[in-house]
């Protein structure tokens, strides 16, 4: 087996893991990046905290509302992780391949240098967004789809009252209707339903929303593994001049140096990030159509006009948390299996030169 499938299973393998433990917060900061408030209605809400949203989701959905599209989800992860390090390690093989080859003749270290790098990370996140954009469509769908039904029944109420205040509808049959209106529950919402949602609106188009702002993101995994790579090899000169027996790099090491690469990636690019959510999820989930978007610069005009810069950096507190520990999670037990296949790797060619023997 090639080192680059090896590396693309352990990715999904890895990215499986980060992702149901760090679900419920992934979740939550969907709702506050596509969450739409103007200006001039600021003072009537924000919706409190990461610690309150949960628990506002589990009084109102249950715990099941903090996993809502957790299997496309997973499939997603398994199969974005999957391309994504399978890709990487084949561009890395060549760039890799490329400097062994300048120093034979005389150009360079023999090491890949930073830019090469973030080539390598960019080349590998632009196919892995090209593949999965459609899978990470439903995904937001489903997570933002109890907020979207809020919304709409909030649109309901209003149309309601300003009906009332214009005709003679009033006392016991308001109060019917807008109870009627509070008892209507949000129906059930699988893949199939969201992926014919999606098809109905856009056609197949519709399934490679927010693209723009998704293949300009390719940026973050550039960022990460630029800062990723070039912090173990940096690590490993260092042990490599106090000649200690050992070069390799710890899990605990591989947790931490993941933990800040994820770190500076997410921070540069959470605009994007915003901007990307907003465009996938439905656009009833704004009651104004001053807040929905036809495009990525519709968006990016909208948001600063309605809602100020600072709805660029909605819910990133959460994000960082979400993603940092993922992330760190996903490097920890990528490379331990990277390492656990090295291992049986050497022990079957073992057995098979004894049983030659």
């Amino acid at each position: 087996m090639s080192n680059a499938v090896v590396n693309g299973l352990a990715g999904a393998g890895g990215g499986i893991i980060a992702q149901i433990i760090t679900y419920p917060l992934q979740s939550v900061n969907t709702r506050q990046q596509t969450e739409r408030i103007a200006k001039k209605s600021r003072s009537q809400g924000s919706s409190g905290g990461t610690l309150v949203q949960l628990i506002e989701v589990i009084r109102t959905e249950g715990i099941g509302g903090l996993y809502s599209g957790l299997k496309p989800s997973l499939l997603g992860t398994a199969a974005s992780q999957g391309i994504y390090y399978y890709f990487y390690q084949v561009f890395k093989n060549k760039a890799e391949s490329i400097a062994a080859s300048n120093k034979r003749k005389g150009r360079g270290d023999g090491t890949v240098g930073m830019f090469s790098w973030l080539v390598v990370a960019a080349l590998a996140g632009a196919l892995n967004v090209l593949f999965t954009n459609p899978i990470w469509v439903l995904v937001t769908r489903m997570q933002t789809h109890t907020q979207a039904e809020q919304k709409i029944l909030e649109a309901k109420k209003e149309a309601l009252l300003r009906e009332c205040s214009e005709s003679s509808l009033i006392g016991t049959s308001l109060h019917d209707k807008l109870r009627e209106i509070d008892s209507v529950k949000p129906n059930p919402y699988g893949t199939l339903h969201a992926a014919y949602e999606v098809y109905n609106e856009a056609g197949i188009r519709g399934f490679w929303k927010g693209i723009v702002p998704t293949l300009i993101m390719v940026c973050n995994p550039s960022i990460q593994f630029m800062i990723y790579e070039t912090s173990l090899k940096y690590l490993k000169s260092k042990r490599a001049d106090k000649k200690q027996s050992s070069s390799k790099v710890t899990a605990l090491e591989v947790f931490v140096v993941g933990a800040i690469a994820k770190l500076g990636a997410t921070v540069t690019t959470y605009p994007l990030l915003v901007v990307k959510s907003r465009l996938q999820a439905k656009q009833e989930i704004s009651t104004s159509n001053s807040l929905r978007y036809s495009g990525t610069m519709d968006a990016i005009v909208k948001m600063i006009q309605y809602e100020g810069l600072s709805s660029f950096y909605k819910g990133m507190s959460t994000k960082i948390v979400q993603s940092v520990f993922a992330a760190s999670v996903l490097f920890m037990i990528k490379e331990e299996l990277v390492k656990f296949y090295g291992m049986l790797a050497k022990k079957s060619q073992k057995i098979l030169l004894k049983i030659s023997n």
